[in-house]
């Protein structure tokens, strides 16, 4: 089985959603998981729902560090924000790293029917993000 870490600064919105995305779409060659420079010690209940409007529960998920994961190998690594980037360490087990940056839907602004307007965005700009890499790679 091929591993994937995607990471992100909080490890609540993009990267959680990145994980049920992949753990969805690469069955059953790839296991996803994801982490944080900065865990915010929580996945964002509009990320919960988002996902769930497809079918995908990551309610079970949790937010938490990339610290864990530094001495094992990752047929791929996967940052989804600038900060992740910068921030993150390099990992000599990963035989690929990619930065695919998304907008942080966590700033979205108004009420929650507002701000899922731009979690679905990003989960779907995810979505596709991902599917395309696993059509080039199988």
């Amino acid at each position: 089985m091929k591993r994937v870490l995607i990471l992100c600064t909080g490890n609540s919105c993009r990267s959680q959603m990145a994980e049920g995305l992949w753990n969805t779409l690469g069955q059953p060659t790839w296991e996803a998981v994801s982490a944080g420079s900065r865990p915010a010690g929580y996945v964002h209940p509009l990320a919960v729902r988002a996902m769930g409007e497809l079918g995908i529960d990551i309610s079970n998920l949790v937010s938490k560090s990339v610290a864990p994961y530094q001495n094992e190998n990752f047929d791929l690594v996967v940052t989804v924000c600038d900060n992740a980037k910068e921030a993150c360490p390099v990992f000599p087990g990963a035989k690929l790293t990619l930065h695919w940056p998304f907008a942080d839907p966590a700033h979205a602004e108004g009420n929650d029917e507002e701000k899922m307007v731009m979690f679905r965005r990003v989960r779907d700009e995810i979505r596709d993000t991902i599917s395309g890499y696993l059509k080039t790679v199988s």
